[in-house]
Parts: structure tokens; C-alpha cells; sequence
């Protein structure tokens, strides 16, 4: 069975971890291939008739489907107290978390990455990134430039002493000469990460030979991104983007899969559009309407808490997003929220200084000035959770999912009416079929 690549259309919160769920025991190994603990999932599961909500934020959301195997990637970078705290939190809830994988590749978030990004980002002050400031950027930075830590770092101790110590012997002169704190202690960093080798031991492995040998058993693999399209070092509204590849290349570099192995890349457009932290966002609604979709979708980060910036769906992007990735299917979320307004308009291209542009400008410059064009469409007031059916949706429903298939050039093959696993609207088959 081919993989299969799941990634964010707009500015990441789209609803992914709901799609992965959506594809359940249908799904072998899940795979989170990039980011963090900057990005999470919010996932709601019914349990003996109540409604449970998971927050997840380095884990694969496969975990939360027994009959699969979850699997954190060598392209992410993993903050181990995080990692033991969530494992910890959904042990408690009886979650078992016993098949979880970790790549020995993977690099490990050192507790001096955290420190420097978050007074880097206060040093910045108005030029400042956004980021969360849990050391995601100063790990990656750390990754390329060929003295990170790694997971497999941990099981020798000579190594990680001398990797801890060559890059203290920079990062300290950074801390106390530019920045005015006191240096971090080697042997403060050792005792921390050492504290964890034992637990982490038995869940680390050559993942990318894992997931080869999975899908020549003809197993279902799910590549999961952290993060979005619009986030993604390379193709996103850099620099206000993340330190790593969020879309469907980074899934293979991320995991050790390779392309020729990939049949199907699933991307999930929430129905209108938000984002966290700074950078530019062209259908941005800073008035009532922005407040309605703010306070209607809960439209808060599952990592930060942060209010999310609101705003019309944008179809550039989504054009954008369907070109860059490849993407064969959308899974549209939150048409719910939608419910009650009259009318919704659709960003079909921009004007940047009198000149239309259908596509993503080529420079920041101009997509920093560039103004939504709209296109409205008549809304609709029917309740529509309870919906299972494309054809049971209201007709100007229909309609505005119909548009957006239309405007961002592949087929929407399923639809979120309710934050719910069973609420969803299933078209086609995510599956590849």
C-alpha cells in the first residue's frame, strides 16, 4: 500500500489530527515527520457516551488509535519533558501509548535552545517572529549547522558530553555577552537529558527501515505534518514561518519514506482562514465578523492559547497549497461555523497596487500589500451537525463547498460539520481509492 501524505492548506489549526482520526483503523502508522511541541492537534473522541477532547502537541495523533502504530520522525525535533508529560497525561486517561516509535535521528530540543529563543524573540521586540519560544528554531538552527543533539546521542555519554559541551562553548558567549544571562551549565544540561535515556531507550528505532518494511507488507502509511503550508521554511510567507518543511516534501525527508512511495496527499482548508503570531494575512478581519469566527470556531491555539487571527477563506492560498504539495484531496473543516450569516465571501485573487494577481505574489513585498478580491456567496441558517450526506447539506452549503473545489483545483473529498469524529461528511475515499 502506498503512504499517504496529510498536510495544512493555510496557516496550520485546519483540523488535521480530525482528519487522521476521520481515517482511523484504516491507518497502520501514523508519522509526525517535522516541527515540534510549537504546533498540536485538538482532537474530540466519543467515550461511554461523552465527549472527550485531546490535546496533542508532539505526539502523532495515531496514537490515540489502538490499532496503530504511532511514529515521531527523524525530521522533528523532540523536547523529551514534553514528550514524558503527554505520554504521561493520556497513560492516565487509559490511553495505551505503548507502540509509540521514535527515529534515533531525530534531534533533541537541549534546554539552552529554549532559553535562546525566547530572549532572541524579546530582543527583537516590533521585529519579532512569533514563535512559541520552546527552542524549535535554535534546534533546527542547530541541525544544519551540524552540532545538534540527536535521540541516539543519549545512549553514549562520552558523545553527548562533548556535543553538550562544544555547543555551550558558543551558546554561552551568546547568552552573557549579547544577551546578559548567566551561562548554562554542562553538567546541568547532561543530568536533564541523561534523566530520560532509560524511558526513551525502548521506543527508539531505524524508523525509515520500520515503515519500509510496512509498506512492502502492503500496510496503510500516514505522513503527518506539523504546522502548514503557509508556515513552511522554504515556500511559506517567509521569515514569519517555521524553522522546518511542512509540506508534502518534507514528509519524505522527514521520515526516510521516499517519493516514489507516495500515492495520495490529502490537504486539510479549514472553511474560513486564521493564523498565530506575526506575518501577513490578506483576508484578515479585525471587526465583527472576524470576532463572530473567532468566538463561533473556539479559535484559540491548542499550544498557546493564544486567540487565532481570523479572516474569509482565502483560495489563493489554496491554489498555492494544491500546487506546492501535489494534493489529490482536500478534507474542508469547520463549515459549521459558517452557520448564520447571510453572506460569505471567498477570496478568489488579489489586487496588489492596482494589478490583479490569481496566483500567490512572487515577492513578500507584494503579498504583504496585497488586497483580498471577493467573490460573495448567499449563506445559510439550516443546522448543519447533523448532516452525513453531501446531498443532506443546505443548498447554499452546497454550493460554497462546490466553489471552493472549483477555485482550488482539486476534489474536496470530505467535510467537517461539528467538532466531532462522527461529525464529518465523507465524498470520496481519503484512502487513495
Amino acid at each position: 500500500m502506498p503512504a499517504i501524505v496529510l498536510v495544512g492548506a493555510q496557516w496550520g489549526d485546519e483540523g488535521k489530527g480530525k482528519a487522521t482520526d476521520l481515517m482511523g483503523s484504516d491507518v497502520d502508522y501514523v508519522v509526525k515527520f517535522n516541527g515540534g511541541n510549537n504546533a498540536g492537534h485538538t482532537i474530540v473522541i466519543e467515550k461511554d457516551g461523552k465527549r472527550e477532547k485531546y490535546a496533542l502537541h508532539l505526539l502523532p495523533s495515531g496514537i490515540l488509535t489502538p490499532t496503530c502504530t504511532p511514529i515521531i520522525g527523524n525530521g522533528v525535533v523532540v523536547d523529551l519533558a514534553v514528550l514524558f508529560e503527554e505520554l504521561d497525561g493520556l497513560e492516565a486517561r487509559g490511553v495505551d501509548t505503548s507502540r509509540l516509535l521514535v527515529s534515533a535521528n531525530a534531534h533533541i530540543i537541549a534546554p539552552y535552545n529554549r532559553v535562546l529563543d525566547k530572549v532572541t524573540e524579546r530582543f527583537l521586540g516590533s521585529r519579532k517572529i512569533g514563535t512559541t519560544g520552546r527552542g524549535i528554531g535554535p534546534t533546527y538552527a542547530d541541525k544544519m549547522a551540524r552540532n545538534g543533539i540527536r535521540v541516539q546521542d543519549l545512549f553514549d555519554e562520552k558523545i553527548l558530553r562533548q556535543k553538550v559541551e562544544a555547543a555551550l562553548a558558543y551558546k554561552n558567549q551568546i547568552l552573557a555577552k549579547i544577551y546578559n544571562r548567566r551561562a548554562v551549565e554542562v553538567d546541568e544540561v547532561m543530568d536533564e537529558l541523561l534523566g530520560y535515556a532509560e524511558r526513551l531507550r525502548p521506543m527508539v528505532a531505524d524508523t525509515s527501515l520500520v515503515l519500509e518494511q510496512a509498506l512492502n507488507e502492503g500496510k496503510t502509511v500516514l505522513l503527518e505534518a506539523g504546522q502548514a503550508t503557509l508556515l513552511d521554511v522554504d515556500h511559506g510567507t517567509y521569515p514569519f514561518v517555521t524553522s522546518s518543511n511542512a509540506t508534502a516534501g518534507g514528509a519524505c525527508t522527514g521520515s526516510g519514506i521516499p517519493p516514489t512511495r507516495v500515492s495520495t496527499v490529502i490537504a486539510i482548508l479549514k472553511a474560513y482562514s486564521t493564523r498565530v503570531g506575526e506575518g501577513p494575512f490578506p483576508t484578515e478581519l479585525n471587526d465583527a465578523n472576524g470576532e463572530f469566527l473567532r468566538k463561533t470556531g473556539a479559535e484559540f491555539g491548542t499550544t498557546t492559547g493564544r486567540p487565532r487571527r481570523c479572516g474569509w477563506v482565502d483560495t489563493v492560498v489554496g491554489r498555492y497549497a494544491t500546487r506546492i504539495n501535489g494534493v489529490t484531496d482536500f478534507v474542508v473543516t469547520k463549515l459549521d461555523v459558517l452557520t448564520g450569516l447571510d453572506t460569505i465571501p471567498i477570496c478568489v485573487a488579489y489586487d496588489v497596487d492596482g494589478v490583479r494577481h490569481d496566483e500567490m505574489p512572487v515577492n513578500q513585498t507584494d503579498f504583504h500589500h496585497a488586497k483580498p478580491i471577493y467573490e460573495d456567496l448567499p449563506g445559510w441558517w439550516e443546522d448543519i451537525s447533523t448532516c452525513r450526506t453531501f446531498e443532506e447539506l443546505p443548498a447554499n452549503a452546497q454550493a460554497y463547498v462546490l466553489r471552493l473545489e472549483e477555485l482550488i483545483g482539486a476534489r474536496v473529498s470530505a467535510i467537517g460539520v461539528g467538532p466531532g469524529r462522527d461529525e464529518i461528511i465523507s465524498r470520496h475515499s481519503l484512502l487513495g481509492a
